[in-house]
């Protein structure tokens, strides 16, 4: 009896957990992350008073961060099974193939859930205007995939020195983002053939802004600053 009885609060907090995230991005898509109070997100999620945020995640900080976790763990998992059909296909797949791999999987769950779409809707905005790299915020969870990934893009873009690899994949990632957040918006956000032709063309772009080769004048600048920074001392 004791064991069912932990089980059931276990199971309730999880479902108080759930509802309190979905809520959370429910009003941040219709609002704007900073113009939601904690007061309306326990309202949202049916919950009696604020101690019930409080007890799960502390602050708003806290569900935020939980709610990436969340929804960053359904992006791992359908990535990693298009990764891996990837490299069973080919040991050298192009740069649109490892650019696909990239998008598709947030692109396909934003297209089969409805709380996926809102939570773009809600956050991919301020991935693409935040202040720190894309290259550490994407990693949440992300783990072994990422790095399988980056090798990946690595290998398909071997004219960049690493500088510029970086500088190229969070000009990748930011325009994905606001990409995506528009298409969140949408009428008809992630489905039909407007939404595919929408997928087909950041494809196209994105090979294009990877690619392009860096000119002179950026390579120079690039050991300016890095020996302004103190990373370089040539």
């Amino acid at each position: 009896m004791a064991v069912k009885l932990v089980e059931h609060k276990a199971a309730r907090g999880d479902a108080t957990r759930l509802a309190l995230m979905k809520a959370a991005e429910w009003l941040f898509a219709e609002k704007g992350p900073s113009n939601v109070t904690i007061r309306e997100i326990v309202e949202k999620a049916g919950q009696k008073n604020e101690s019930a945020l409080q007890y799960h995640f502390k602050n708003m900080e806290g569900l935020i961060e939980a709610t990436h976790r969340f929804r960053d763990q359904q992006i791992v998992r359908a990535r990693e099974v298009a990764l891996e059909e990837l490299e069973r296909k080919t040991a050298s797949p192009s740069l649109r193939d490892v650019v696909q791999v990239m998008v598709k999987p947030t692109f396909m769950l934003g297209r089969e859930s409805a709380d996926f779409r809102r939570y773009i809707r809600a956050f991919s905005l301020m991935l693409a205007v935040g202040n720190v790299s894309t290259l550490v915020s994407v990693r949440r969870g992300a783990g072994e995939s990422d790095d399988r990934i980056a090798a990946l893009l690595r290998q398909a873009l071997p004219l960049l020195d690493p500088e510029g690899f970086d500088r190229r994949v969070d000009s990748a990632i930011r325009f994905i983002s606001i990409s995506m957040y528009e298409q969140s918006r949408a009428k008809n956000a992630f489905r039909g053939k407007a939404s595919d032709l929408f997928f087909n063309h950041l494809m196209d772009t994105l090979v294009g802004l990877l690619s392009a080769e860096e000119s002179r004048e950026t390579l120079a600048l690039s050991r300016e600053v890095a020996i302004f920074e103190g990373r370089s001392s040539e």
